[in-house]
Order: structure tokens, then sequence, then C-alpha cells
């Protein structure tokens, strides 16, 4: 009924200014709640990640524009603080999806994006034990999943990309090394939205030193200080057993030259490698 409501009204509703694209596992829910607790930010009205411009796009505008905030109701609640309405999303999965970016420059001109990234070799882990317990994947053994992520991708992007509204299993849920090659995909974003629109921060700094980040965060977005919000960790997950050394080395090896080309986004060595 909430949706059916907000596509009658989507006309009179706010688009986002800017998106948390990814990376998954990142602490992206973690920054999306802390976000949210801003008086000028608003969220969709229903849940975290509408999703919209990966796997829900053959449902239209009105379908996506029907997950936020009156623009009248916004505008009043955002004016007390001097402050410009601004809506927001984060779904992580746009940052991997192949035409994700170029739909959103389509549909969203001038929005901004924000990354997050992490230690990749801790991330894989993260996320195979996430699919693991939400039941996507059945294998549960994390360097065997790995093994077998080539031959599950193989061709998964030309798929996406020759049948556009269709949908990838592995390619959502298996990327376990894929999604941890983070500049890889900022390059893809780089000519759609140009360097200053893209804010990427390291997750690892964002939970040691929340305050910091988030101010960082608002003086991108434009946004009036006022004050922190209580700064939680969201979406943890424990992982069934330690990863050997060997193939923690191995692994970190193969994101080295990666995570190499990240240093002009962070402006300075990422925390993993330090």
């Amino acid at each position: 009924m909430s949706r059916t409501a907000g596509r009658l009204t989507s006309g009179a509703r706010l688009l986002p200014s800017f998106l948390i694209v990814g990376a998954q596992r990142c602490g992206t829910t973690s920054l999306y709640r802390a976000l949210a607790q801003h008086p000028a930010l608003f969220k969709p009205v229903l849940h975290k990640g509408v999703h919209y411009f990966d796997v829900g796009y053959e449902r239209g505008p009105s379908w996506y524009r029907a997950h936020f905030p009156l623009r009248a109701a916004a505008s009043l609640a955002a004016s007390r603080h001097g402050a410009r309405p601004q809506a927001f999303e984060s779904s992580p999965y746009y940052l991997f999806h192949p035409l994700a970016g170029e739909r959103i420059a389509a549909d969203l001109p001038g929005v901004k994006l924000l990354v997050l990234v992490r230690d990749p070799v801790e991330r894989a882990c993260s996320a195979h034990a996430h699919e693991l317990a939400r039941g996507f994947e059945t294998e549960s053994h994390f360097e065997y999943a790995v093994e077998l992520e080539a031959a599950r991708l193989a061709g998964a992007e030309e798929s996406l990309r020759t049948r556009p509204h269709s949908l990838h299993h592995s390619h959502r849920h298996h990327a376990y090394l894929a999604r941890g090659r983070y500049a890889e995909q900022l390059d893809r974003l780089e000519p759609l939205f140009g360097r200053e629109r893209i804010l990427v921060l390291d997750s690892h700094a964002f939970f040691a030193e929340p305050e910091g980040v988030y101010d960082r965060v608002l003086d991108f977005l434009e946004v009036p200080h006022l004050g922190h919000p209580v700064f939680e960790r969201h979406n943890g997950r424990s992982r069934p057993k330690s990863l050997p050394e060997s193939v923690r080395r191995r692994l970190s090896d193969h994101f080295e030259a990666d995570d190499a080309r990240l240093v002009r986004w962070l402006g300075g060595e990422p925390s993993w490698r330090r």
C-alpha cells in the first residue's frame, strides 16, 4: 500500500542527491544509519537499499521515486536547520554491477557517490560468511568458494549487458575477489561522474574515528554540521573459522596492484597496506 501511494505521488517526491554505492561488506549500513540521523538527509521510506539501478531498473522511474519522502515535507523539516533537503539510499551492488553507473549518471544528473573500501581479503571472507548465512552460497569452505569464482562469473558481465534486465546469481552473490578490486570499479565510474563527485572512504578509518570521517562526508555533501550522531557497527558477521596465513598472504598478493591504485582515491596508502 505504501509503494502504491508513493507511485501516485511520485512527481512530488525527492530524488536522491547522493548514493552509497558500495562496496559490499565495507560498512555501508553503518554509514547509512549515521547519515540518516541528520535532519536534512532523508533515507528511503521503506528500507535501506532500493536496488533500482542494478536489479530493479525495469520497474521505471515512478517506482523508484516512490521510495523517497515528499518534497514539501522534507523541505519544511530541513529548513528548520537552514539546509537543503537531500534524499539518499544505499545499495552496495551498484558499485559492482556493470550497468548501474551508466543508469545512475543518466537518471540522476549531478548526483554524488560515496564508496567505502576495506581490506579486500577481509571483505572477501566477510562476504562469504554473509552469503552462506543467507543461503545464497552452498560451498561452506571459503578457499574452495574462491577457487570456484572464476568459473561461476565467466561471461557474467557480457550476459548482463546483453540482457539488461536479467539477473546473474553468481555475479551478485559469489564475487568474493572481484568485488574487492575496488580501483577497477572506480575507474568505470570516473568518466561518468568525474573525480569531484566521488568520495572514497577507508572503512577502517570510519570505524576507528567515525566523527572525523562523518564530518568529511558532510563537507563533501555540503550539509551543515549539527553535531555527531550515535555511531554503531551494523550488519557484522562472524566467520566460521580463521583464514590460514598462507591463504591470506596469497590473496593479499592478488590484491596488491589494485590496492596501489587506490592511493589517488584515498589520498594515501590504504590502511591495510601500512
